[in-house]
């Protein structure tokens, strides 16, 4: 190529350039923002993340065309470091600077919620998940009768969990003296609140309460709680709680001769190594299935059954499989479909899109406006799992109540630990 000509070009392709949109993107770019806890005590929610990203870098390699004009899809993952001020900061760094068109956000109220919040305010669309519904909506100050305009949520409630934790208590021969524990967090919070929470529930099926009060995340002594628990004969323990304080709970109520029946945690039992780092002390203890690889659902993007997707990521990450797979893989094949039926890129028409979903994805099926307890709230199904040794892998979570979610099998019975 002569020098003349090869100026001509390089000043030709500037000139295109500086003709892209305000934000110094050419128009045919469309970026979704995804905002999670990557590092901090939270971590293990977003840790299969930048996996699903890749997977969906290649799900999206064609483009995807909204209102007829063709885009390249570009995703922007921010990290949450799973505190609340800085998820709010990231997510206005995609809405103001990144320019983008869309929020995903997922991985407890301390990240989903402010990132909400951001998006609402500044009339951006955003879907939420891994979130219990009512932390999400009552969390952010959502009134019944409006809802939001711009921020929809799936997961599943806390009339969800409390039915399947006592599913499981009721299978099992114990006093019914349950204790709980409940940090001074957006999950904690609402989980033990006296109307929407666990007390009002668990009174009604006749089991006694035992809450020692809110503590703090990362707290180093448990001796309160431990004492209160013995003194008044707790058999069973709940709650919600980080990884690194179920550990510190466990390991001194074992130093301290505590030992409950039934162990049944929110949040800190999801993930395997979190089950593998509490060695003996975690074989036995039950939890919330939100997503599994028995779960009979398929993605509508990749048509993988949940089973392939677990299969996947243990073959691509080298891991083993952990439940916020499903929900990263179903977020964007909401999105996905919500920008496939978009009228264009504009925030009103995507949000219209997002709101008129009814998608049957690898979490089960979406859909708001209909059904839901809120109009901004699909809620997906919930069994019970409980952490037994493995033969594939160190700790396996075995599904061992279905009650309150027929279509998804269970692989075993609850046993007392």
């Amino acid at each position: 190529m002569d020098f003349n000509r090869r100026v001509f070009m390089q000043g030709a392709a500037a000139a295109a350039a500086s003709m892209a949109t305000p934000h110094g993107l050419a128009a045919d770019v469309l970026k979704i923002g995804y905002v999670s806890p990557q590092t901090g005590p939270l971590a293990p929610f977003g840790e299969a993340d930048k996996w699903v990203i890749e997977q969906m870098k290649t799900a999206f390699k064609g483009g995807l065309s909204v209102g007829g004009i063709k885009y390249d899809v570009q995703i922007v993952l921010k990290d949450s470091q799973s505190n609340p001020n800085r998820a709010g900061e990231v997510a206005n760094d995609l809405i103001l600077k990144d320019k983008v068109a869309l929020v995903l956000t997922a991985g407890t109220p301390e990240t989903a919620n402010p990132v909400s919040d951001a998006c609402e305010l500044n009339e951006v669309p955003c879907i939420s998940s891994v979130v219990p519904w009512q932390p999400w909506f009552f969390g952010r100050k959502g009134d019944p009768a409006k809802g939001f305009s711009h921020t929809y949520h799936m997961f599943w409630g806390l009339e969800d969990v409390i039915a399947n934790f006592t599913n499981g208590w009721k299978s099992v021969a114990t006093n019914k003296k349950v204790g709980g524990l409940f940090p001074n967090d957006g999950d904690g919070n609402a989980w033990g609140d006296k109307e929407l929470g666990f007390p009002k529930p668990l009174a009604a099926m006749g089991y006694s309460l035992t809450d020692p009060g809110r503590f703090q995340n990362g707290t180093q002594d448990f001796s309160a709680q431990i004492a209160a628990f013995k003194r008044d004969g707790v058999e069973i323990v709940t709650g919600v709680v980080i990884p690194p304080d179920a550990k510190t709970f466990l390991t001194q109520a074992r130093q301290q001769g505590f030992k409950p029946k039934v162990i049944t945690l929110g949040k800190a039992l999801l993930f395997p190594g979190a089950i593998e780092a509490l060695g003996d002390l975690g074989h036995g203890l039950t939890t919330e299935v939100w997503w599994s690889p028995s779960h009979p659902f398929t993605s509508s993007l990749t048509n993988q059954s949940a089973k392939a997707l677990a299969e996947a990521y243990e073959t691509g990450a080298k891991k083993q499989w952990t439940q916020p797979i499903g929900f990263a893989h179903a977020l964007f094949e909401v999105a996905a479909d919500s920008l496939k039926r978009a009228k264009s890129l504009k925030s009103a028409d995507l949000r219209d899109a997002v709101a008129a979903t009814s998608l049957n994805t690898v979490v089960g099926p979406v859909k708001w406006g209909g059904p839901g307890p809120m109009k901004n709230v699909s809620k997906t199904p919930l069994v019970l799992g409980q952490w037994i040794k493995g033969t594939k892998h160190k700790v396996e979570l075995v599904i061992i109540n279905n009650e309150a979610a027929k279509s998804i099998p269970t692989g075993g019975t609850m046993s007392l630990i």
